[in-house]
């Protein structure tokens, strides 16, 4: 079974987890916070929400798949195939009635993300990949992602969501980067990302990502033309401190100035 068998069903669990969100979006819903006495980690009902009814068609559909998710842990991690899923990526946006969040659904086979989509329901836009290809499907209509040329970091756009959101030390490190691109811009969680595959910015530096945050992510911009590693250039499927850029050669000229 390759994997454009899934690529349907992937169809399906983002229509049916954007149906179970939107319905409680810019409405006045209980927020917890996962980490109480620490940094502010809020999750909602709409989150559960949605994970729970992805995971329920995975196992109707295919019970011998693992699920991975950010909200009620995992299952069969070992499987063949697995499903990472966080419901809203970008939950903080979600509370605060902007649209800049979205559903992640990755496909990892044997360990490695072979497909990933970044679902938003309120604007109604689609973007997925499979490592060699990306697409984009929207209310204008549906076209390949293709990132851009950009040869050094004089002339890059970079994003990141909050440089609060790192310790002191990677903090400094991510300064030295910022100072040397042309624009810098916060905020964007999943959203920068997929406008790193669209063409329409450079790089994107975070820390402290879990997997669930980054592999549905992984397929999307390396199928634009994209790279995508931890700030150590390994694997970023499992997380932590994570550069995605559409150039080679801003990619290596960032790394640099992150382990200086």
């Amino acid at each position: 079974m390759t994997v454009i068998d899934f690529t349907a069903f992937i169809g399906r669990l983002a229509t049916s987890s954007g149906e179970t969100i939107l319905p409680f979006f810019r409405t006045t819903l209980a927020i917890d916070n996962k980490n109480p006495g620490q940094d502010f980690d809020p999750v909602t009902e709409a989150d559960r929400a949605a994970e729970a009814v992805m995971r329920r068609l995975i196992k109707a559909n295919f019970p011998q798949h693992g699920i991975v998710g950010e909200e009620f842990g995992s299952e069969r991690e070992d499987a063949e195939y697995v499903w990472v899923l966080d419901p809203i990526d970008g939950t903080k946006s979600f509370i605060s009635g902007f649209p800049v969040w979205g559903t992640l659904i990755a496909l990892l086979h044997r360990g490695t993300p072979v497909f990933g989509m970044m679902h938003q329901p309120f604007i109604g836009e689609r973007f997925s990949g499979d490592s060699g290809s990306a697409q984009y499907q929207g209310p204008s209509g549906g076209r390949k992602l293709t990132v851009r040329r950009c040869a050094t970091l004089k002339e890059a756009t970079s994003f990141t969501t909050s440089p609060l959101l790192m310790n002191a030390e990677d903090r400094a490190a991510f300064g030295r980067v910022e100072a040397a691109v042309r624009l810098s811009r916060y905020g964007g969680d999943c959203y920068s990302y997929c406008m790193l595959a669209a063409g329409l910015l450079d790089l994107v530096i975070e820390t402290e990502l879990k997997p669930y945050d980054v592999a549905a992510l992984i397929p999307i911009i390396t199928g634009a033309g994209g790279i995508i590693t931890t700030w150590e250039g390994k694997p970023a499927q499992s997380g932590g401190r994570i550069i995605a850029a559409g150039d080679p050669r801003v990619h290596k000229a960032a790394m640099e100035l992150l382990n200086a």
